[in-house]
């Protein structure tokens, strides 16, 4: 009797365990058994028709998936390097370990913030990624990718089409290694751009990618974030190839999570030393038009600050933040940046104002020592200078770019053109720095006419 009573407790056991091992493999698994399904691992986005670009209207619709929105993410776990909206369900924890090895993914010029139901769109301007890593694939081998594209987003609005395309065209113009663009538009602007960027020539369309996105706003205080984040921030134009600035990256020591360049490097004409009534960072602020930003480690690290004697993710950090200086704030998302980084300037990369040089630099004579030696890299175009007589050399930059034809000479349609119109502009401040303003664009320019394709 005790030899059958073994017997079927020994049946139980190993009824239960194999119940155990068939529902972990049913829960665990997103690969239909013995279909044609999805293998496991993450999906890009869709593109409908197998466009090169496409207007992305989707968000997340639930608030059970972890870091509802990453706006440009990588998995670093093989050789794929992707960028999507990136969705973990709480269901799903072997995700998890996916999202814990997510690279340390940087970013060029502007912002989106996870872990909420909307994108958050600011007044910087772009994004750019850099991974390091490998994604393994569907089936267990092992690719590489020696240059993964560099990730660049731009926020437009109203009418800043053509500023936007014309952005956009100095920096697939120079670029060495794949660009993907992340365009943040108003919905009637979707068409426009998606027209004019099929509309370039095949020998452009290799060196890029796009998705055109809706802009949106958290929808706690909705317009009150909308009032203080300038939507339409397209005014740079690049002068060396998007390359140059990619490198910093890899510069970045253990604590740094971003980068940019000083608001001043003279204390005397400097705004936030003599105006601001708030805190902001080291002598003379910084100006967040160009800024590189580690999205992991942001997402990660909890910040110091004057609210709270506990360190802050940065989504808890910003509306308790934006609610103490409301009142204090004159440049919106620029002045917070300043809060954050006066409180954790270890977390800061300073890089040389000729890679955000703008015409406080020259209006009262010359002021970027970093200029001066090497050429301007960045040209900020803000106080509208590209559009108005105010700054006619930066307006001349602007105008040789968006006249440019791809596939012309580029130093007799584009750079002698230039430095004919740069020296009209010499009864300026500006303008009497005008080798400035061609120095490092001939280098560039000069690259672009070696690799020309012939035929075109």
């Amino acid at each position: 009797m005790r030899r059958y009573i073994r017997a079927l407790l020994l049946c139980t056991v190993f009824a239960v365990f194999s119940g155990l091992f068939v529902y972990s493999k049913l829960v665990y698994s997103d690969a239909p058994v013995g279909g044609n399904g999805p293998k496991r691992g993450l999906s890009p986005p869709r593109v409908p028709g197998g466009r090169r670009g496409a207007a992305d209207k989707t968000g997340p619709q639930s608030q059970h998936w972890y870091n509802s929105w990453l706006f440009v993410s990588v998995f670093e776990e093989g050789d794929r390097w992707e960028v999507w909206p990136v969705k973990f369900r709480r269901k799903r924890p072997q995700f998890l370990s996916a999202f814990q090895s997510l690279t340390e993914a940087t970013s060029i010029m502007t912002a989106g913030k996870a872990g909420s139901s909307e994108i958050k769109s600011t007044a910087m301007t772009g994004y750019i990624m850099r991974q390091q890593g490998q994604l393994e694939a569907g089936g267990g081998g092992v690719q590489s990718r020696p240059d993964p594209a560099m990730h660049l987003a731009v926020v437009a609005c109203g009418d800043r089409l053509e500023e936007t395309l014309t952005m956009i065209k100095s920096a697939v113009l120079f670029s060495i290694k794949h660009i993907y663009l992340h365009i943040f538009a108003e919905d009637q602007l979707h068409a426009s751009f998606m027209e004019a960027l099929e509309s370039w020539p095949g020998f452009i369309h290799s060196k890029f990618n796009y998705t055109v996105y809706s802009i949106s706003f958290p929808s706690e205080n909705a317009a009150e974030w909308k009032k203080l984040f300038k939507p339409c921030a397209s005014q740079r134009l690049f002068l060396p190839p998007v390359d140059r600035l990619w490198e910093f990256l890899s510069q970045f020591n253990s604590s740094q999570l971003a980068a940019m360049a000083p608001e001043h490097e003279e204390p005397r004409i400097a705004w936030y030393n003599r105006f601001a009534r708030h805190p902001f960072y080291g002598r003379t602020g910084i100006n967040s038009g160009v800024m590189l930003m580690n999205m992991t480690r942001m997402r990660s690290f909890f910040f110091k600050n004057d609210m709270t004697s506990v360190g802050l993710r940065w989504e808890e950090l910003l509306m308790p933040l934006l609610q103490k200086y409301k009142l204090n704030i004159t440049w919106g998302d620029q002045d917070l940046l300043n809060i954050i980084f006066s409180h954790n300037p270890e977390c800061l990369l300073e890089f040389p104002c000729r890679w955000n040089y703008r015409p406080d630099h020259c209006i009262y004579g010359s002021n970027c020592a970093s200029a001066e030696e090497d050429g301007i890299y960045i040209l900020h175009g803000n106080r509208g200078v590209y559009h108005d007589r105010k700054q006619p050399a930066f307006r001349a930059v602007y105008e040789a770019i968006r006249k440019y034809s791809f596939g012309a000479d580029p130093v007799t349609s584009l750079l002698e053109p230039l430095e004919e119109e740069l020296m009209k502009t010499t009864h300026t401040y500006c303008g009497k720095t005008h080798p400035l303003f061609t120095k490092k664009l001939a280098h560039s320019l000069a690259d672009v006419n070696r690799k020309a394709p012939s035929g075109r």
